[in-house]
């Protein structure tokens, strides 16, 4: 039986991108392929869970406050490293959410997705090439490629950890096929 390095489940606000404020379940994969030098999370400690295990603390999760999810993210690091179409279908047929994965685009992507975010990092190879949304965690980079190379709907630049915000502001305002993400979640003190 198929197991996930699971680095956290929880139930929160989408703080990011073009569904921010939407409730979700989340569903952190742990490990990654890039060594980001801004990412604020520790992979290092990780539960081995099969589907079935993940979808039940989900349920626990969700019933503590008796409510159903609109959405299952599935994040990381590197989510498309593990997630694979059998724990979309888990996923899917558990909660009846949207499906969305938030990854850098260095690997293809299972089946039963329904929305992704595709955050594509500087100096690596990403194959993936259509998103619903494109997220780029702005820090003065030539970003202009990702918009032409990557199909999608939503084009957003983001401050790397709210530290830029001005500058990211500034970029938008002079190539205005951008849009503005903030990492909400940090701004409100939510997880």
């Amino acid at each position: 039986m198929q197991r996930y390095r699971v680095n956290e489940i929880f139930y929160s606000l989408q703080g990011e991108g073009f569904h921010s404020g939407t409730p979700a379940l989340f569903v952190r994969l742990s490990g990654c392929n890039l060594a980001c030098p801004f990412c604020d999370t520790d992979f290092s400690s990780f539960e081995e869970m099969t589907a079935e295990e993940i979808v039940s603390r989900g349920r626990e999760l969700l019933c503590e406050c008796g409510c159903r999810v609109p959405m299952v993210v599935l994040t990381g690091g590197e989510p498309s490293l593990q997630a694979d179409t059998a724990l979309c279908a888990a996923l899917s047929e558990a909660f009846g959410a949207e499906i969305s994965i938030e990854t850098n685009g260095t690997h293809p992507l299972p089946e039963g997705i329904d929305w992704v975010t595709c955050s594509p990092k500087e100096g690596s190879e990403v194959v993936l090439r259509e998103a619903n949304e494109v997220k780029v965690v702005f820090t003065g980079q030539d970003v202009e490629h990702w918009h032409k190379s990557i199909r999608a709907q939503h084009y957003f630049l983001q401050p790397c950890s709210c530290g830029n915000t001005a500058e990211v502001i500034s970029y938008i305002l002079a190539h205005p096929h951008w849009r503005l993400s903030l990492q909400t979640h940090k701004y409100t003190g939510i997880r």
